[in-house]
């Protein structure tokens, strides 16, 4: 009789704590207290969920005394500070069942909730709002039913969401894509969830691993913020949605314009989520002869249109291109365009000495001498306040393009501090070398002399995006189509986020622009002209005083033509008037990368808003006015219904890397993978 007193205890322990926990947490302690008053009241408030617990099959719960002063040194429970206040419960994979009780509301310093591969069941306690400390609540893989308490959502320090795979139903929370700290994951799949997808749910930041799997959502998924640059996985087994990104077109959306959400969508502001307009549906009306006749004279008129701007853009290139090859044949002489890159005998007559000419081939692979490379013919392909660069066509072997630093006008070039400026040529041109990736324009080899420079590159027969977009001698007749636009500008993401990342120098590009976008054979995308503006930057005396440690400076959009090159400097380092005002930063490159976003996608140059404003600030007017995609978008596009969407969820990307606050623009990686998800 003895021996079985403390399972009748036990028995009595667990009967009044149920019949506490009817009226409130606090009166289920008061129950607890008398047979554990050693307990703190976080101890008091474990004693209920082992009490509620029915089974544990691991004796994972063992450890849970009521004779113990505190429940610091029970399994799973893990304390902070000095006074015993819980911190976390852990108890993962230990087969326990039973249900949540309300008394785990009492742990008011519980910042982790971990009870996944349970076998919990019952409904979440409504209670468990009061936990305001708690950044992770995982409840995955257990038995679970009911609604998701709307409390959840006033969870302000929550950062990892994880109720999948439990038998949860009703519909999705709005309050959850509120919460302010939310950067983890938002695991709502294999669960039972009606109903549509909350446009809220735009507002959840694009680094958040957001899971809406198998479930039985319906209805068109919202076109706003973040959820546009989600990928198809994450609302996959729901037979009833439809929209982008999934392949299932919704009854009557192709025949629905998408207009412009109010307001960017950025990529890491939450609260810049905005719906998508849509035209709203009219009743028929009697149709009328004079519609057909005005919809086609329109039609024309549009097509008339395209076809003249193309026109004058090809004429102007040609142009363009005429006067810069008369101007190099001024300057560097040669029969048919073709001039040598050799100069005299006196300026290569440095020999090998300190200030003697360098050559330096940075690619094992690379096997052209330094005699075939000055004797070859070369013709003049672009130029710069930086140089010329050529494309150079040797005796045997590929093409190669070869760009000629420009020199220092001071005359002061071969000073005594000649051997400094070549060791810091060499140190920043094999820091060039050491970027290797499919995306970024491969240096091949250099050369170094007093009164001469030559970076040589792999040559890229395509031109650069600029050419392909706006028009050129490399351009061709046919607009390059939405999935051509779309792999090109991923491309150059990924290469521009790899050389911020690559070394712990924390590279710049510096001098981002469409024309630095080069084109292969196959149309891939080549980041060139990193590390150019600090090697001319050391050419110079003036410049190299206090030019930026890293390669890159603003000073780029200078050496660009045309007043275009200033709107791809982002507001921070402009000066009062207009011109960059300081060095170069990784946030200017994402800001620049945003601006040839727009390009991609409206077929303007960046000066070419209208209204006289930058490109840029154009596309975010229209954005704030909710104005047809139809107006913004390049008009060869337009054929292209199933890129509509595609084309909505880059402007989102672009408006993101445009932000007039640099804290707020993401960094390159981010850019690059929520480009390689719209794909």
């Amino acid at each position: 009789m003895a021996a079985a007193a403390p399972q009748v205890l036990a028995l009595a322990l667990a009967v009044a704590a149920a019949l506490a926990a009817l009226a409130s947490p606090a009166a289920a302690l008061a129950a607890l207290a008398s047979p554990a008053a050693a307990l703190n009241t976080d101890g008091l408030a474990l004693l209920a969920l082992k009490f509620a617990v029915s089974d544990d099959p691991g004796g994972a719960l063992a450890t849970w005394r009521d004779a113990d002063a505190d429940p610091c040194g029970w399994a799973g429970v893990t304390c902070a500070g000095g006074g015993g206040r819980v911190a976390g419960v852990e108890l993962a994979n230990a087969s326990l069942a039973g249900y949540l009780p309300s008394e785990l509301s009492l742990l008011s310093e519980l910042q982790e909730l971990s009870l996944p591969y349970n076998r919990l069941s019952g409904q979440i306690p409504v209670a468990i709002a009061a936990l305001q400390k708690l950044t992770t609540l995982d409840l995955a893989h257990n038995q679970l039913y009911g609604p998701v308490p709307t409390g959840i959502g006033r969870l302000v320090s929550l950062a990892r969401l994880d109720l999948s795979s439990n038998q949860l139903n009703g519909t999705l929370p709005p309050a959850i894509a509120g919460l302010p700290r939310l950067s983890g994951v938002l695991n709502l799949s294999y669960n039972h969830f009606t109903g549509g997808i909350p446009p809220e749910y735009g507002g959840i930041p694009v680094a958040v691993s957001l899971d809406l799997r198998g479930n039985d959502l319906a209805g068109e998924i919202p076109q706003v913020g973040s959820l546009v640059n989600q990928g198809p996985t994450a609302f996959d087994g729901n037979p009833r949605l439809c929209g982008f990104p999934l392949k299932v077109e919704c009854a009557g959306g192709v025949s629905d314009e998408p207009r412009i959400p109010q307001g960017n969508a950025g990529m890491s502001d939450p609260g810049a989520a905005a719906e998508v307009g849509r035209r709203p549906q009219q009743k028929r009306r009697s149709s009328s002869p004079a519609v057909p006749i005005l919809a086609v004279i329109v039609v024309v008129a549009v097509v008339a249109g395209v076809v003249l701007q193309w026109q004058c853009r090809r004429r102007c290139a040609a142009a363009a291109g005429d006067e810069e090859k008369e101007s190099a044949k001024d300057k560097y002489g040669g029969g048919g365009g073709a001039v040598t890159l050799a100069g005299s005998e006196d300026r290569r007559s440095g020999g090998g000495g300190e200030e003697g000419e360098v050559f330096v081939a940075v690619d094992d692979g690379f096997g052209m001498e330094l005699e075939e490379l000055l004797r070859a013919s070369a013709y003049v392909v672009g130029k710069s306040r930086g140089g010329i660069v050529y494309r150079v066509v040797p005796g045997r072997g590929p093409a190669v393009a070869v760009r000629r630093l420009s020199e220092p006008d001071d005359g002061d070039s071969d000073g005594g501090g000649g051997w400094r400026r070549r060791r810091a040529f060499e140190a920043e041109a094999a820091a060039i070398g050491r970027a290797r990736h499919p995306n970024v324009a491969r240096l091949r080899a250099y050369y170094y002399a007093p009164d001469e420079k030559l970076l040589i590159y792999d040559y890229l027969p395509n031109g650069s995006l600029h050419s392909a977009l706006h028009g050129g001698p490399t351009a061709s007749p046919t607009p390059l189509p939405w999935s051509v636009r779309l792999s090109i500008v991923q491309g150059a993401a990924r290469g521009l986020a790899y050389l911020h990342e690559c070394s712990p120098r924390r590279y710049v590009h510096g001098c981002i622009k469409s024309t630095k976008i080069l084109l292969d054979e196959e149309l891939h995308a080549h980041v060139s002209g990193f590390g150019l503006a600090r090697l001319v930057a050391g050419a110079h005396k003036t410049a190299a005083a206090g030019s930026s440690k890293k390669l890159g400076s603003a000073a780029c959009a200078l050496r660009g033509a045309g007043a275009g090159a200033v709107s791809y400097v982002a507001p921070e380092l402009r000066a009062p008037g207009g011109a960059p005002a300081a060095a170069a930063t990784q946030k200017g490159d994402v800001f620049a990368f945003g601006v040839v976003l727009l390009e991609a996608v409206t077929g303007r140059e960046p000066a070419e808003g209208e209204g006289g404003m930058d490109l840029e600030a154009w596309v975010r007017r229209a954005f704030k006015e909710e104005r047809p995609l139809s107006e913004v978008v390049d008009p060869t596009l337009l054929g292209e219904v199933h890129a509509k969407k595609q084309v909505l969820a880059v402007f989102h990307v672009a408006l993101g890397c445009t932000e007039p606050d640099p804290e707020m623009r993401p960094r390159m990686r981010a850019v690059a993978e929520s480009l390689d998800r719209i794909g």
